[in-house]
């Protein structure tokens, strides 16, 4: 496989349709290289427009990499700055978490499943990316430890819980996420706009692994 040609083709037919127009962000994928995140066994999809299960030795976890093009729109959506400290809760490959790093001042990526936070930092570590941390824990009790400039949720909730926009920055801290449940989902960001005020903008209908660990709505019994 010509690995360039295939980078390129998936920036130029996938990405760039889906309204992702950031020149940044456009040339952060060529120098991220996905294929270096991709499970072995799957490494001839990497530029596909489709998730990627994420195995560790051999294994399933049943956890994915989001499509290309969403993990792009939604990093376009965060509009990170080289100042910020963000938190991901999902590190799965550590893909995205190497993205937002290249944008942001430190990244902490928390992974609730220990064999993939392994993955991940191994993946961080071989590339060379140094300003992130991943930690193998529930990404909530990060979240409760500090204001965060952003917080991406890479994978989908139910509902965003009221005490993890309570740690945004409220000087326009932002959360990024994927929301609902089969079938709507729905991708947003909602910015902090003052001490109780949050304004939400929906992005595009996907789906995506739902994150473990969070909150779930409760089920109308008869």
């Amino acid at each position: 496989m010509d690995i360039e040609r295939a980078r390129f083709n998936m920036v130029e037919q996938q990405i760039r349709p889906w309204e992702v127009l950031d020149q940044d962000v456009l040339d952060l994928l060529f120098v991220v290289r996905r294929e270096e995140y991709v499970p072995a066994a799957y490494r001839q999809l990497a530029f596909t427009d489709m998730q990627i299960p994420l195995t560790v030795d051999g294994q399933a976890t049943g956890e994915v990499m989001l499509a290309p093009k969403v993990e792009a729109r939604l990093l376009q959506s965060a509009a990170v700055r080289r100042h910020e400290t963000v938190l991901e809760i999902g590190t799965g490959s550590g893909h995205m978490a190497a993205l937002l790093a290249h944008r942001a001042r430190r990244v902490v990526s928390c992974e609730i499943r220990p064999e993939l936070a392994r993955f991940a930092a191994d993946n961080l570590a071989r590339a060379g990316v140094a300003n992130v941390t991943v930690e193998a824990r529930n990404g909530l009790e990060a979240a409760a430890e500090t204001l965060w400039d952003l917080i991406v949720l890479s994978g989908s909730v139910p509902f965003v819980p009221d005490s993890i926009l309570q740690q945004l920055n409220p000087g326009g801290g932002r959360l990024v996420a994927i929301v609902g449940e089969l079938p709507m989902m729905v991708a947003q960001v909602v910015t902090r706009v003052g001490e109780r005020e949050y304004a939400a903008e929906n992005l595009f209908d996907t789906v995506a692994t739902p994150l473990v660990g969070f909150p779930q709505k409760e089920k109308f019994r008869f």
